[in-house]
């Protein structure tokens, strides 16, 4: 099996189309979704909509819980929850339902387990080795899988445990791939697809190819400035506009 592994769309449609069109030339079983469909960007519903329309497997983010109106964005900061509060009356009955379903994390066909920010809660984040090793003890708890995708940071990224050692591979700006092994673990982030954080203003995505064992990162130009120009159109943070024109 092949898998798609796309994260952190943030209403960001353009990237969202780019990344489905790239994905489509590679030829993949499945498709999944980390979380955070909605937030930051300006059209939530279009993005909502093409993610249920092509069958894509997601969990909830931390924004699509607070998009949903599942507790207030306290924590977020103004830029963030100015979007979410935005996004709140932008979104139909039907899409606001629809994020409320999704669920916290997933097991994939007994494969790989799925999460948003870390196993423990949608609103963590995985950014250092000592965080990582927190989070390599509870995905063992969780049973016998050795693989997690987590998103959150927006920055592609492979945590491995192997031997005793547990370190970091970093991804960032740049297209690769990477072999498994059975004996190690795994968390693993695919980058953002909406509004990398990198350095890099092309969107990011990754294919888990499960019998060959080897996960491959992607970079997706897509237009940047059709997206920062909605932005501004709909009233939001002009620093949004900014960001995803320059990769931060």
């Amino acid at each position: 099996m092949r898998y798609a592994i796309i994260s952190d769309i943030h209403a960001n449609l353009e990237a969202l189309e780019a990344i489905l069109e790239d994905i489509d030339r590679r030829r993949v079983d499945k498709i999944v979704s980390l979380g955070d469909i909605v937030g930051y960007n300006a059209s939530p519903n279009e993005t909502v909509n093409l993610v249920r329309e092509k069958g894509i497997l997601s969990i909830s983010g931390n924004h699509d819980m607070r998009a949903a109106d599942v507790g207030e964005p306290f924590g977020f900061n103004p830029q963030a929850r100015s979007a979410i509060l935005w996004t709140r009356d932008q979104l139909t009955p039907e899409n606001k339902d629809y994020l409320d379903s999704l669920p916290p994390t997933l097991e994939v066909d007994d494969i790989f387990f799925m999460v948003h920010g870390s196993v423990n809660s949608a609103d963590d984040y995985i950014l250092s080795t000592s965080e990582a090793i927190m989070n390599f003890e509870l995905l063992k708890k969780e049973g016998n899988l050795h693989i997690c995708f987590f998103g959150q940071t927006h920055r592609p990224a492979i945590f491995v445990e192997d031997e005793g050692r547990v370190f970091l591979v970093r991804g960032e700006g740049k297209e690769y791939d990477f072999m498994l092994r059975d004996s190690a673990y795994y968390l693993i982030n695919p980058g953002g697809v909406g509004q990398p954080r990198d350095q890099d203003e092309r969107a990011a995505y990754a294919i888990y190819d499960a019998r060959r064992s080897r996960v491959s990162f992607y970079r997706v130009v897509y237009d940047t400035a059709a997206a920062s120009r909605k932005i501004v159109a709909a009233g939001l943070p002009f620093t949004l506009a900014v960001r995803i024109k320059q990769g931060w």
